[in-house]
């Protein structure tokens, strides 16, 4: 097994030398996601608390090199789940698990919110938070739902801070669709 640290940031041009005066190993790539990384193999896998330490004695290698904004990643080869599984055609995903969301109000796609006519369970951006949908209540009044943290970006290509936040949030039991959890949930 393969265990490394990361530091991941937006493409950026890394001055070679600074890296080589800090790190006898490393590799720099680029992802798909247009984000420059670098790479630094350990020897073992660290504990929590040496993850931790290693991370912020990193981490203020970067800010001194003047580095501002950048992830750091302390992981194994193995951290990516084994029972992953990529579809070619979305009829063998539908075969294996059916159809993932439907609108429970099937005969009526929009209803009156406020004097309004509103689309019932469309994402849309939001007023109050990152974005807003309309459903009905177990009651059938039509409510707004308000969920995300404007101006945050969630980064939900990274399949670590995927995995965190859907543990975080118990996105394997969301609740009801007229909850921020679902809709959150729904998002990551």
């Amino acid at each position: 097994m393969k265990y490394y640290a990361r530091v991941v940031m937006e493409k950026t041009t890394i001055q070679e030398s600074l890296v080589e005066s800090v790190f006898d190993k490393y590799e720099i790539f680029e992802t798909e996601q247009d984000a420059t990384v670098i790479e630094i193999p350990l020897s073992r896998q660290l504990e929590e608390t040496e993850a931790d330490e290693y991370a912020q004695r990193l981490a203020d290698m970067m800010f001194e090199a003047g580095y501002k904004d950048f992830d750091i990643e302390i992981s194994a080869d193995g951290d990516v789940a084994e029972d992953e599984i990529t579809y070619d055609n979305d009829d063998e995903f539908f075969e294996d698990y059916g159809v993932m969301w439907f609108n429970e109000d099937e005969a009526l796609d929009e209803a009156d919110y406020q004097g309004r006519s509103v689309k019932l369970g469309k994402p849309m951006a939001g007023d109050t938070k990152k974005f807003k949908v309309y459903v009905k209540n177990p009651k059938g009044n039509v409510v707004k739902v308000n969920f995300g943290q404007k101006g945050a970006k969630i980064k939900k290509n990274n399949p670590e801070r995927r995995r965190s936040f859907r543990a975080r949030h118990n996105c394997d039991n969301p609740g009801p669709r007229h909850k921020a959890r679902y809709w959150s949930c729904r998002k990551w």
